[in-house]
């Protein structure tokens, strides 16, 4: 498992993954909202759920591609 230190804390590979998904998905949401696509999404909270994982197996393929 890789680690990363940040001021002398080594913290996980996928905790950072995660982080970074969860800061790409905050500006998805954003732009799908200003385009008005959440009027037609029936549970915004389950959509945003699914976005975020899809993004989190993105960055996680993304990652063990450059990786390897």
């Amino acid at each position: 498992m890789i680690e990363t230190s940040l001021f002398g804390i080594y913290v996980p590979g996928p905790l950072l993954l995660a982080g970074g998904a969860m800061a790409c998905a905050w500006w998805v949401r954003r732009l799908l909202a200003l385009l008005g696509v959440y009027r037609w999404v029936w549970h915004p909270p389950l959509f945003d759920l699914g976005l975020y994982v899809l993004l989190l197996y993105a960055l996680v393929r993304l990652a063990g591609a450059i990786s390897s």
